[in-house]
């Protein structure tokens, strides 16, 4: 395992990293549309407001603050909330609380302290805490490198409590809690993206591993979620919750028994789209058309003008209605329109285009893709082929690599500047 692990803190991470506000579930779905386009992830965590005792002075505790909390929301879920039937026939949907939207699961964040040390936090994160919620503290003072508040295995002192940028106290040797002063109840919330970021900044430190293929370090993840394209796009929110929360939408092969992925239905996707448009296209039309786009010529995106469609071919109040055609431009993808589902990938290149990378693919090759497109996932394909689909590598599998312990070592100073090449293997 990488030392650089050992010898660095969640403390580092939170560097520049904003103030978190809570988001309550007492909060409307429009105005978690605002604050899920506002964040710089395609989810927000969801809290309980606190009962705060009349007792003057009172803090509350971790303990406390852990069970406020809901869940994470993210976009996906409001666009299949929004695409349930009394949902579209409901025109003050927007105006619903989203504790009736997000899914409960206390597990998905877990407060820590700023000296809880890396390889901890990264163990908790494989065990699917997706947050980590960290107090607010002082600036570093006397870091001797980027991200780090120890020198040779000791603790630095902070601003307040030394008056030397460079002294060293034995007394706060292995007490990471000793070494911060921490604001009362300011906190700022880290990602598993947060960590991955700082994973390219020490590649050095994490080789051989780099350069290493996905398939060689066997962290293609098969168990996924996919939908076939001929089905209803609603279709895909029926499948179970899974990480990362995204259902490949598949084709299959005219001669071959296997599936190539022409698109995805995803949270990183629908992260900024407009989510009116993404709900009625979920309920009307098929996993395709709603990955690849058929003509556009809808002049609203109200739900009353949603609701003069019903799913292509079907009835509403018992008359018949002619679907609007529909483009995937509307809900933020910009593809060439296609005149049939069969239509090969190099036809509809844009952003509907799922991201992709190959079997033979270096992990900072992946690690790269993941972080300049801000995807929380990579669909592996076939090495000689473009779409006929393996798995997927998402940030559970990359976290799993990067804490393997690897066979041999490369020295530390080896330069990484060509990791991007995916010729490794």
């Amino acid at each position: 395992m990488a030392s650089v692990f050992l010898y660095h803190v969640v403390g580092d991470l939170t560097v520049g990293k904003p103030e978190m506000v809570e988001f309550y579930e007492t909060e409307t779905v429009e105005s978690a549309i605002r604050a899920i386009g506002e964040s710089t992830e395609c989810g927000i965590p969801v809290w309980r407001k606190r009962t705060t005792p009349s007792l003057p002075g009172f803090v509350e505790n971790g303990e406390m603050r852990q069970q406020r909390f809901v869940g994470i929301l993210n976009s996906l879920d409001i666009v299949a909330f929004l695409a349930k039937t009394e949902c579209l026939q409901e025109e003050k949907a927007m105006k619903i609380p989203v504790s009736e939207v997000v899914s409960p699961d206390n597990t998905l964040l877990k407060q820590v302290d700023p000296g809880t040390r890396l390889i901890d936090a990264l163990e908790m994160m494989k065990q699917g805490v997706r947050r980590l919620l960290v107090p607010k503290s002082v600036v570093w003072r006397g870091m001797s490198k980027r991200f780090s508040i120890l020198y040779n295995g000791k603790w630095l002192k902070n601003s307040e409590n030394s008056s030397s940028s460079s002294g060293l106290s034995a007394d706060s040797t292995n007490r990471p809690t000793t070494s911060m002063t921490s604001s009362r109840d300011k906190f700022c919330c880290l990602s598993r993206e947060d960590v991955i970021r700082f994973l390219i900044g020490v590649l050095g430190a994490l080789a051989p591993l780099p350069l290493t293929s996905i398939s060689t370090l066997g962290i293609i993840n098969q168990n996924y979620n996919f939908i076939e394209a001929s089905l209803p796009a609603i279709e895909a929110t029926r499948r179970p919750l899974c990480d990362p929360s995204a259902i490949a939408v598949l084709e299959q092969t005219e001669n071959e028994q296997q599936f190539k992925i022409i698109g995805e239905i995803s949270a990183s996707k629908l992260w900024k789209c407009d989510y009116l448009a993404a709900a009625w296209a979920l309920a009307n039309l098929y996993a395709g058309q709603f990955v690849m786009g058929v003509e556009d010529n809808m002049s609203s995106r109200s739900f009353s003008d949603f609701l003069q469609t019903s799913f292509p071919g079907g009835e509403q109040n018992g008359t018949a209605t002619n679907a609007k055609k529909f483009s995937s431009r509307s809900i933020g993808f910009n593809p060439t329109s296609p005149t049939r589902l069969s239509i090969g990938r190099s036809m509809y290149r844009g952003r509907s285009a799922p991201l992709t990378c190959k079997t033979s693919s270096s992990l900072a090759a992946v690690m790269a893709q993941m972080l300049s497109h801000r995807a929380t996932h990579v669909w592996v394909t076939e090495a000689d082929s473009d779409d006929v689909l393996v798995g997927v590598v998402g940030y559970g599998e990359i976290l799993t690599a990067v804490t393997k312990q690897p066979s041999a070592f490369v020295p530390s100073n080896r330069s990484y500047e060509g990791f991007g090449n995916e010729n490794q293997s």
